[in-house]
């Protein structure tokens, strides 16, 4: 009885409900009050972001600072979080020791919280990328420059920005940004997303090319100190077959999307020369099919795409000669 009474309660309700509907005047109202809850939310994500974000900046001081501040959030977060003894905290530490003393470690850190404290930026509600790009572009190039001896640091390094025990100790874990690169060595996704859409938006070629060649050098790098020395299945990489799996697949690969990115950005001459020329120099290549197909596509007449109007007194470059020249490419 008493759930047949339930259910003729809840089908009157319903009926009610369906039989009251909105008018204008309420829909404006909600809209108003929604609109006014969505900016306190922001507000309030935004306000927890400069709190962080002003702690972080005051730990970056130095490599001694930012480990001390690494500890203060490991002892909130895995211990008095966890309502842990003082004592594990103490253990922990003296476990610890030899690499929380790695200089290597600290420059690490440092790195990892640098790029956390943009990622927040990138994430504000106001944020523009645009102008993060170049501070992107120098927490990447001193990184990089710091990566021959960064070699044992690969988990920090390549670790979501956002998980970290920085991240969790101030309570914005899982920061969702659409497309963000959340790692400092994710050059794939660092340079498509961030760094060259302003060059590919601006026609701007030489610019284009300049940031390829620096990713293309980057690549290298990271291959040379962290990949040529690291493990395959637990077993060390033979370097030889490493490098030439490298220069003969990897690199390659990355010149002729750095080609096909110059042909649709304008630079359709000078780029389609060098992709006829970067076939003939890689037949055996696995891709050179696609890469030919391809080729054939953006050469139809149908897919012809008019050249990107610069600014006034730009030149756009006509070949190979007109642009900077390729660290990688036989001279």
């Amino acid at each position: 009885m008493r759930a047949l009474f339930l259910v003729l309660c809840l089908g009157g309700f319903s009926v009610r409900l369906a039989a009251d509907p909105l008018s204008q005047a309420d829909r404006k109202t909600l809209l108003e009050n929604l609109e006014k809850l969505r900016e306190t939310v922001t507000g309030r994500v935004d306000a927890r972001f400069r709190a962080a974000i002003a702690a972080y900046r005051g730990a970056m001081g130095d490599e001694k600072t930012v480990m001390e501040f690494y500890l203060k959030c490991e002892k909130k977060v895995n211990f008095e979080d966890k309502h842990r003894k003082s004592s594990e905290f103490i253990d922990w530490k003296k476990r610890q020791e030899e690499h929380l003393s790695d200089p290597t470690t600290r420059r690490a850190l440092m790195h990892q919280l640098r790029w956390l404290v943009l990622t927040l930026q990138a994430a504000s509600d106001k944020a523009d990328l645009n102008k993060l790009a170049p501070e992107a572009q120098q927490i990447v190039d001193d990184l990089f420059g710091d990566v021959p001896t960064l070699t044992s640091q690969q988990e920090i390094l390549g670790q979501n920005a956002t998980s970290s025990v920085f991240a969790r100790a101030y309570d914005i874990a899982g920061v969702k940004l659409e497309k963000w690169p959340f790692s400092p060595i994710n050059l794939a996704q660092i340079y498509d997303t961030v760094l060259l859409p302003k060059c590919r938006a601006s026609g701007d070629i030489l610019a284009l090319r300049a940031g390829w060649l620096k990713r293309l050098r980057q690549e290298g790098v990271f291959f040379e100190n962290v990949h040529s020395k690291g493990k395959f299945n637990g077993k060390p990489l033979v370097p030889d077959v490493a490098q030439e799996k490298f220069l003969t697949e990897t690199l390659p690969d990355l010149q002729w999307q750095m080609e096909t990115d110059l042909f649709r950005c304008g630079d359709q001459r000078g780029a389609a020369t060098r992709m006829i020329a970067h076939i003939e120099k890689h037949l055996v290549h696995r891709h050179v099919k696609e890469w030919s197909d391809e080729l054939k596509v953006l050469l139809s007449p149908t897919q012809y795409v008019a050249p990107i109007v610069t600014s006034p007194g730009t030149v756009l470059p006509a070949s190979a000669n007109d642009l900077p020249k390729d660290p990688y490419s036989n001279p």
